[in-house]
């Protein structure tokens, strides 16, 4: 009886979730359309223009400078072009300072290219070895499907550049030059991601039918080596040794020198660690004050996964100060499509008015943009400045962009306190800023989250 009972709730409940739209509820949803004079002048008006220009509010212009009490020492503009690899431009950015101090230069820029040149070998490398470890698993599985959604990819954070650094080092941009590809990277990888999804059904088969393992590697070398001949003849190929000499600020030639990519990493960071930067974010959507990992989220086999600590933006905003008032810029990232003025650079909650121009609330906060896929990080800049008040309390901040210096206020992007609360999400920072109780959890196992979480 009480099964019964249960039944009939549990089929009425459903049924009042589940209801198709009748001609009555369909003619109450058309009926509470009142095309008053406002309503026709606005479906006039979205109907024949970008909303953005319907939305831009007015009383915002001109409120936010581009004036800064801290700003780190930076010069010039790098710039990716069509390619997704932000996260590489970023991070390089980072030290691109250092390298000008060392080498008393004007101007300078790594080769992100040769960089990226060997992520693309680290995620194919990976990519088969997931596909070898998953070969058990039915194809349909949610891991394995999450591996064959992309096999390699534009797209990484801090981490990522961790590993590639430390095991391949880094050059400067005259070693190895942009190509077309490298700046327009979708063809080239569709093309090896196809490759790859034909190599992951064979693997697949070749270790359902326990085929020898020296068999196996010496394929998976063989399907490397494919990889690496398309994206020799799409990039180039990656320096082992290079000659460089240099201009500095006196116009002074200097001798030609002979390095390997890690002596010249060495150089440019002297007693600098890639060790001694901490990731932390900014994730409401779970518990602060914790040490959190993404399962599998790397380019290296051998390397580090994503892992940071989750805090409050008003404990993560006093180590971004400190570390720009010591002219060291950060590593960060955004949702930077959000309320964004591209004209002039600005990221402001006050751009736009949509719900003025819909008639419509939009209401999310956060955490709950970010458990329903609205919103998350989608773009990789360096943090270089930051405005206070007389209690030292931010206004407003300033990334270095890398989408050209024609690109918002001369390549760089100014954005308010308020717009920093809801839409900025990764920060890496050097461990000195960072207090004993942030460095404590960091030393601690962290809670594993799959990849797959809307997050990440």
């Amino acid at each position: 009886m009480k099964l019964m009972l249960f039944l009939v709730i549990f089929l009425t409940a459903g049924s009042l979730l589940a209801q198709n739209l009748s001609k009555a509820e369909l003619n109450q949803i058309q009926s509470g359309f009142k095309k008053d004079a406002y309503t026709k002048a606005m479906q006039n008006a979205l109907s024949s223009n970008d909303i953005t220009q319907l939305a831009w509010n007015r009383e915002n212009v001109g409120t936010t400078d581009q004036l800064f009490t801290y700003r780190v020492d930076v010069s010039g503009i790098t710039d990716q072009k069509k390619s997704g690899r932000c996260w590489m431009f970023s991070s390089l950015n980072l030290f691109r300072p250092m390298a000008m101090k060392q080498f008393n230069l004007l101007e300078f820029e790594f080769s992100e290219n040769y960089l990226y040149f060997w992520d693309l070998i680290e995620k194919s490398n990976l990519f088969l070895n997931n596909t070898m470890n998953s070969a058990s698993l039915p194809i349909d599985d949610q891991k394995v499907k999450w591996y064959l959604h992309s096999p390699i990819d534009d797209g990484g954070q801090w981490s990522n550049f961790v590993n590639l650094a430390k095991k391949y080092g880094m050059v400067p941009k005259e070693a190895m030059q942009e190509t077309n590809s490298s700046e327009n990277t979708a063809s080239m990888i569709k093309f090896i991601n196809t490759k790859l999804r034909e190599d992951a059904l064979e693997m697949r088969e070749k270790v359902t039918a326990k085929i020898d393992q020296k068999k196996l590697a010496a394929r998976k070398l063989e399907m490397l080596s494919d990889v690496y001949r398309m994206l020799a003849l799409n990039l180039g190929e990656p320096p082992s040794e290079f000659q460089w000499r240099f201009k500095n600020k006196d116009k002074k030639i200097s001798e030609t020198k002979t390095y390997t990519p890690l002596s010249f990493m060495g150089d440019v960071f002297g007693q600098t660690k890639l060790d001694d930067y901490v990731m932390i974010m900014n994730d409401p959507s779970r518990p602060f004050w914790k040490h959190y990992e993404i399962e599998n989220y790397r380019n290296t086999q051998e390397g580090d996964n994503w892992h940071y600590v989750n805090l409050p933006n008003d404990a993560i905003k006093e180590f971004c100060i400190a570390s720009i008032k010591n002219n060291e810029a950060l590593y960060a990232s955004c949702d930077v499509a959000k309320q964004l003025r591209r004209d002039v650079g600005i990221l402001d909650v006050k751009n736009f008015d949509y719900e003025s121009v819909y008639g419509v609330k939009f209401g999310m906060n956060k955490a709950q943009r970010i458990q329903t896929g609205e919103s998350g990080s989608s773009h990789g800049m360096a943090l270089i400045a930051v405005d206070v008040d007389s209690l030292q309390k931010p206004i407003k901040w300033q990334f270095e962009n890398s989408w050209g210096p024609t690109a918002g206020e001369k390549g760089y992007l100014t954005f308010t306190d308020a717009w920093f609360n809801e839409y900025m999400y990764r920060f890496v920072v050097n461990k000195k800023y960072l207090t004993e109780k942030v460095l404590e959890i960091y030393r601690q196992k962290p809670e594993m989250l799959p990849p797959w979480d809307p997050m990440f």
